[in-house]
């Protein structure tokens, strides 16, 4: 449950003609469709024009920009792309093992090898994950030139590899690079450079990923050399669709536009498998090809799994460029298998640094930098994007484990490298942040949301702190008024009622796919519904064995359903949310990958905000009335009731004796039982624990005074669970003085050993209050009644008598 406020735009004013322009466009799909929603999220997304309007929904009307845009460099490239043609040099294409290096890989080697001999005078090669960092490195040059190499096609990498294109120069190697990076400050000696980054933002190739790069030198070619190629040019964009798709970009201008007329190819692969290993993963991932998720959470995570395991993203290329059926679909498998292993760790992973988040001061921390020597650092980059969507703040996550050898650390081989991956937020450049820290750095690279680096162990701390001081010289406005969070995480964009989700919905919002950056999918506002039946379990791989990832699945209901909804929340547990209480709901609608059925995946919930109508379940035989989770006041109470007379128990019952004290008291005065109690669930421990710490480092620096029962009541502690909270914070290094029922702390010391035993114990303490207080506010009433009066024909379960 995320503690930010959602809210819903309100209905924009649309033009008629607007409406009908978006209604003629949706009944192509969906013959029923009023075409409202779809017309109020392209509105309130600022797509108003009509010519606008209509290249979106439809790629047919947009034109796209000549791969000539890129002037000069790319007149260079192709001219020494045609000399080494004439010449018969060997070409190598230098590619990246992420899912847009291996797609723009893939698409270099079938659009060039249109032009040149595969295997003769064409080749690629790809850096080994496990071994190697991102980009150009000294060892790999070496190698291809003694093989013969001396031209190098770069793909989604080597704008800022400024030594090693120094020392390919040296070797007597040309080089082409095609990248989407950072640039660096000034132009490298290369023969050609193909960047976007050179266009100005608004230009529309300065989206454009790795693999879009790729396909732009390729169409050059096939332009200058407009007979000699035999496969069409159209035919690479499903690959292109894939690396775009599967690396976050901007999905406007020419990139939707790819995306697009990629899509509609790899949706006939399970038709006609042109390409039999795309086909075999589909299948294995149990979805069509027709939908920008079955890149980003099928294809793409698939992909970045081969070399996440074995190193070596060789077989990625073949998996999707071979046209042998059985080899390609045995490379399917082991891409399957490699990515239900990939979950199981990046979840494990997850949890270990989520865990040492416990002992970071967030109050004070703008840029999370963690690093342990056992932390794989293949499956960092993944892990480093959650924690910075769930903490709100940049996110650096480092491995310093010895490799056995390193051939491209250029450092003495006595100094160890701690090597990662970053992840920033909306609003954050990331890149410059950790590039102000170059003195401090062996090599990075990237682009302002992510990238790559690698430092010096003895470095760390200065790293860390450096960064931080210029989080604040940069930022520092945006800090003061707390941690950035990421925008979407507060906006949804539609609100509607359960009766309303379904198939006639779902294909009306899907007139606007592709869904990605810049056309987020479309987040759907549920008010005062209730999630039901509710059960979590472990996901399983196509071989049917349990992966160590969670689901829940559940029912949705409010006052429009006739029936409950289908949705699923992944990663979480049931517990995670309350069931049979009105809550507001942010969800996503999605289709299932077999068949025409639908449901909903849950983004977020929050209590219910207001209520439409006053969930009240009296029991008026025995006196109990349960308003247990509501926003009551006691007058409206007593206006429902008619003024009857009732006791409150708005304090939720830690043992049974507390409810029985109060239904005692209600007997005695012949009143009826009101429950009005209920209870905030700590969600994230690792966050209620550095909210504490905050407030005590706030009020010992402050040196202001607090009442034990306010303390106690805003961190929802009771007397136990203080005592172990005070006993954590001394070990932390605090002292508390008690007097009078008055809390002051001091800040003196540095933390014991003892502080992760006593942080245990007291989280421990915690979660077995949190689950009485969650079983007092969600039994049936007839649990509680059995509770309070026992006999022989309605006995209690023994394990109910905590």
């Amino acid at each position: 449950m995320n503690s930010l406020p959602w809210q819903v735009p309100p209905p924009p004013l649309i033009p008629d003609w607007y409406l009908a322009l978006i209604k003629h466009h949706c009944k192509r799909y969906c013959p029923g469709s009023s075409g409202q929603y779809a017309a109020r999220l392209l509105w309130q997304r600022g797509i108003r024009e009509e010519q606008a309007v209509l290249s979106f929904l439809d790629a047919n009307y947009y034109q796209p920009t000549p791969a000539s845009a890129f002037g000069q460099e790319m007149k260079w490239a192709i001219e020494r792309l045609k000399q080494a043609r004439e010449y018969q040099e060997k070409v190598t294409i230098w590619g990246d093992f992420d899912a847009d290096g291996i797609t723009a890989t893939s698409v270099l080697w079938e659009g060039l090898g249109q032009f040149f001999e595969p295997h003769q005078t064409l080749d690629y090669h790809i850096p080994d994950r496990l071994l190697d960092s991102h980009g150009l490195n000294k060892a790999g040059l070496e190698r291809l030139r003694s093989q013969g190499t001396g031209l190098i096609v770069t793909c989604d990498t080597g704008s800022t590899n400024l030594d090693e294109i120094a020392y390919a120069r040296e070797l007597g190697i040309d080089l082409i690079i095609t990248d989407h990076h950072t640039l660096p400050e000034e132009r490298p000696d290369v023969v050609a450079i193909i960047n976007p980054r050179y266009f100005p933002k608004i230009h529309p190739l300065y989206p454009l990923s790795g693999v879009a790069v790729a396909y732009k030198l390729v169409e050059a070619m096939y332009l200058d050399l407009p007979t000699i190629a035999t496969q069409p040019l159209v035919s690479l964009l499903d690959l292109v669709a894939i690396g775009l798709i599967s690396d976050l970009v901007q999905l406007q201008g020419d990139c939707r536009y790819l995306a697009q007329k990629g899509i509609q190819l790899l949706q006939t692969q399970l038709s006609n498998p042109t390409r039999p290993g795309i086909a075999q993963l589909l299948k294995l991932c149990q979805r069509s090809g027709d939908r920008p998720l079955d890149m980003s959470y099928g294809i793409g995570p698939r992909i970045n799994a081969i070399s996440r395991l074995q190193g070596d993203a060789t077989d990625g290329i073949e998996l999707l460029t071979s046209r042998d059926r059985v080899r390609a679909q045995a490379l399917a498998l082991e891409t399957e298998l490699a990515n239900s292993r990939c979950k199981a760790i990046q979840r494990d992973l997850l949890r270990w640094v989520q865990q040492k988040l416990v002992f970071l001061d967030l109050s004070t921390t703008r840029v999370i930098v963690l690093a342990d020597e056992q932390w794989p650092v293949e499956i960092l980059g993944w892990v480093a994007s959650q924690i910075a969507q769930e903490q709100g703040r940049p996110t650096i996550l480092l491995s310093t484990a010895i490799l056995p050898s390193d051939p491209h650390n250029t450092l003495p081989y006595t100094v160890p490298l701690a090597r990662g991956s970053a992840r920033s937020i909306a609003g954050i450049d990331l890149y410059a942040l950790v590039k102000s820290q170059e003195n401090l750095l062996h090599r990075f690279g990237g682009h302002p949301l992510a990238m790559g680096l690698s430092l010096p162990v003895a470095n760390l701390d200065w790293f860390r702190e450096g960064i931080n001081q210029q989080f604040e010289q940069s930022y520092g406005a945006i800090a003061d008024q707390g941690v950035p969070k990421l925008a979407d995480l507060q906006l949804a964009d539609l609100q509607v009622t359960v009766a309303e989700l379904g198939k006639d919905l779902f294909r009306e919002l899907k007139c606007l796919e592709p869904f990605g950056l810049g056309n987020p999918v479309p987040r759907l506002w549920i008010k005062n519904a209730t999630i039901h039946n509710a059960r979590n379990k472990n996901i399983t791989d196509y071989q049917g064995n349990k992966i160590s990832y969670i689901q829940t699945t559940f029912e949705l209901w409010d006052a429009t359903a006739h029936q409950g909804f289908p949705g699923v929340w992944w990663g979480h547990y049931q517990d995670d949310f309350i069931q049979n209480q009105p809550v507001d709901l942010c969800v996503e609608l999605e289709v299932h990958t077999q068949g025409d059925r639908y449901h909903v995946r849950l983004i977020d919930w929050q209590r219910a905000t207001s209520q439409d109508s006053v969930f009240i379940t009296p029991d008026t035989q025995t006196g109990w009335l349960d308003f247990r989770q509501q926003k009551l006041t006691n007058e409206r109470l007593s206006s429902s009731q008619n003024s009857q007379p009732i006791t409150w128990l708005k304090q939720c019952p830690q043992t049974i004796d507390d409810l029985h004290r109060a239904y005692d008291q209600a007997r005695q005065t012949h009143q009826k039982l009101a429950l009005g109690y209920g209870y905030q669930p700590i969600t994230n421990p690792q966050v209620w624990w550095s909210q504490l710490v905050g407030q005590a480092k706030y009020l010992a620096r402050t040196r202001t005074a607090i009442a034990k029962c306010q303390w106690q009541a805003q961190w929802n502690l009771s007397e136990t669970t203080a005592q172990l909270a005070l006993t954590a914070l001394s070990h932390l290094g605090f002292d508390c003085v008690q007097a009078a029922e008055i809390l002051l702390f001091e800040q003196q010391g540095t933390p014991s050993p003892a502080i992760e035993k006593s942080y245990r114990m007291l989280i421990n303490a915690l979660q077995e209050a949190q689950f009485k207080q969650q079983f007092f506010c969600e039994v049936p009433l007839t649990v509680l009644q059995k509770l309070m009066s026992p006999n022989e024909s309605n006995p209690i379960d023994p394990a109910l008598s905590f």
